[in-house]
């Protein structure tokens, strides 16, 4: 137990994390929910109706679509696009999907290479996309969700102020739902940025997403 916990450290400290604050978030959100519906006379809602109700839906999803547009345009966009210095950047003269041998693909695999990476054909080519494919697709499903569950909620608002509702489509062109997304999408990618920058000029000694402190700074793809 004491080995399993050690090498998923990182994924099982982040998973509580994540716990720890959706639950948090779900308190916050539920009591800040009813205090506005007092104020406004409406009623408040139990917690677990909270829970399932458009107006956290909405508040969760749109952070994880978010991300994992970060995820996937990072992903995809490093195959081809490069910083020197930067530790988040493939060295300068590796631009692009690489060959066979260099991704150990095919007959270039070796025993321990996963299988599908071993037996060629559609299922590898799928394989060697697997990680862009499987975050747009949480990225597009998230965002679908958001748009359900944001549509849902700007509804029940404008049912409050007697006005009309919106149709999925036409909630697809209202600056809420836009406000909504691209708050969201210029905070990544500010984000990506700035770790692909600071990473050429600042160190974090013992860290994987910095150079070794000793490092010249136009060394690239170098791990700390």
């Amino acid at each position: 137990m004491k080995r399993f916990l050690r090498d998923n450290s990182l994924t099982l400290a982040f998973g509580a994390g994540f716990l720890v604050t959706l639950l948090g978030q779900a308190v916050s959100g539920w009591q800040f929910f009813n205090s506005q519906q007092r104020a406004q006379g409406g009623e408040a809602l139990p917690f677990l109706r909270y829970l399932s109700s458009s107006e956290f839906a909405v508040d969760v999803v749109e952070n994880w679509q978010s991300e994992y547009l970060q995820f996937f345009l990072f992903i995809i966009a490093t195959v081809w696009l490069v910083q020197r210095g930067s530790t988040q950047s493939k060295k300068v003269d590796e631009v692009g999907i690489e060959s066979d041998r260099e991704q150990r693909l095919g007959r270039y695999a070796t025993a321990h290479s996963p299988l599908w990476a071993r037996i060629g054909g559609i299922r590898t080519a799928i394989y060697s996309r697997s990680l862009g494919l499987l975050m747009g697709t949480i990225f597009l499903l998230c965002w679908l969700a958001q748009s359900i569950a944001g549509r849902a909620a700007f509804n029940a608002e404008q049912l409050a102020n007697r006005s009309e509702p919106v149709s999925w489509v036409g909630y697809l062109g209202t600056a809420e739902f836009w406000n909504r997304t691209l708050q969201n999408w210029q905070s990544e990618l500010l984000a990506v940025a700035s770790i692909a920058a600071f990473s050429i000029y600042l160190r974090q000694r013992g860290s994987p997403e910095s150079k070794p402190v000793g490092a010249p700074h136009d060394a690239t793809a170098v791990e700390g």
